[in-house]
Parts: structure tokens; sequence; C-alpha cells
């Protein structure tokens, strides 16, 4: 593990934006740092801070780490999105399991956060929660705020603008094509596919 995640720091990102993933020989379900693998990103972490329903820090750094599987669909996602002028602002990523265990505490509410007896995608490394902003770096409107939980956010809800309508078609059309399946109540969740059978981890990453 040190091994593979000391090769990718190795890169040199003046170059490119992005490394070119089909070269590097690391396994899907390798934990990486989304960071070393594109710089086309921007962040948001949301529970590195107080900024989210909870009112609380739950991370101890803002990091975005995810099984190499999912960072690479993620970053063909966002290619895609950046040909059409805009890109993926990420709010949350991989969650250890003692972080899903100090939510819990906080919210012991399956409605609002996963029981981690049961465990989330989150915790297999294999969810995202995002949203989309323009070249100047403003976020699409999406009708509703991060972590809104309620029935405005789903993406079946039909009482929104033709433009929120149209940014949400946009962010789901081009995550479903690059391997992704919805979470159908919150319009910012994508699930990478077949992402059930990987294993709830607990593995923390170091801040500086």
């Amino acid at each position: 593990m040190k091994k593979l995640l000391f090769l990718l720091f190795s890169f040199t990102f003046c170059q490119a934006q992005t490394v070119d993933l089909e070269t590097l020989e690391i396994a899907d379900t390798t934990f990486v740092d989304l960071k070393d693998l594109s710089q086309d990103f921007i962040y948001d972490m949301k529970y590195a801070t107080q900024d989210n329903f909870l009112k609380s820090k739950v991370y101890d750094c803002a990091q975005c780490f995810l099984r190499f599987k999912t960072a690479k669909a993620l970053c063909e996602a966002n290619e895609r999105f950046i040909k059409k002028g805009y890109r993926i602002k990420i709010f949350d990523c991989y969650r250890p399991l003692d972080i899903q265990k100090k939510m819990w505490e906080i919210v012991s509410n399956p409605e609002y956060v996963a029981d981690p007896k049961k465990g989330s995608i989150h915790n297999r490394g294999c969810a995202v929660d995002i949203t989309l902003v323009d070249q100047s770096g403003k976020e699409l409107d999406m009708g509703t705020t991060f972590d809104h939980f309620g029935p405005e956010a789903a993406h079946d809800y039909d009482s929104l603008s033709d433009e929120v309508k149209n940014n949400r078609k946009l962010l789901r059309r081009i995550m479903t094509r690059s391997g992704f399946r919805t979470f159908e109540s919150e319009w910012w969740h994508y699930n990478l596919k077949r992402s059930t059978r990987e294993t709830i981890s607990n593995f923390k990453w170091k801040c500086d």
C-alpha cells in the first residue's frame, strides 16, 4: 500500500493535469488520493468543517480517498464535464467506518446516516457526494443545498425550474454514462456500479 501511494506521489503534474490512468499498474480496490490522479477537481469537503447537517467536524483533515476503480471512473466523468465547460466539486468521498460511527453517534437516524452496523457505500470507497461548477467556479443551481434531507432533493421531484432540472439531468447523464448509479433521494450522491461487493473499510489517511 505505501509503495503504491509513493509511486502516485512521485508523478509530476506541471506537464499535465491528469495522469494517464490506463498506464498505472494499481489494483482496482487499492485506496488512492484523488489529487494524485488529477488536479482538475474542486474540493469543498463538508465533513472536515462544521458546514454540514451534523453541525460538527468529523474528519481531522480534508482528503478525498477512493478505491482506484472509483477514482478512475470519476476522472472519466470529470473529463466529460470539462469538455462541456464544467467540472466536479466534491463534498465527500471515502469515509472510514470509525467516522461513520461518529456520525451515527451525532445523528442516529438511518434516514440521514447509514447505520455503521450495515455500513454505507462511502465506507467501501465507492461513493461520492458532488455537484458541478462553471468555468468561474460558481456552483450550478441544483434546487437545494448539499445534504438537504427533504423531498426536493430527490431525482424525481418535479416542482423545480427548468434550469435546475437541466442541471440535475446533466450531472446524472454523465455520471451514469461513466459507470455510476444514482441514489434516488439525494441528487448529489453517486455510487459506483456493482460496489456493494466491496468490503467495508476503516483505512485512515494521515493528516499533516
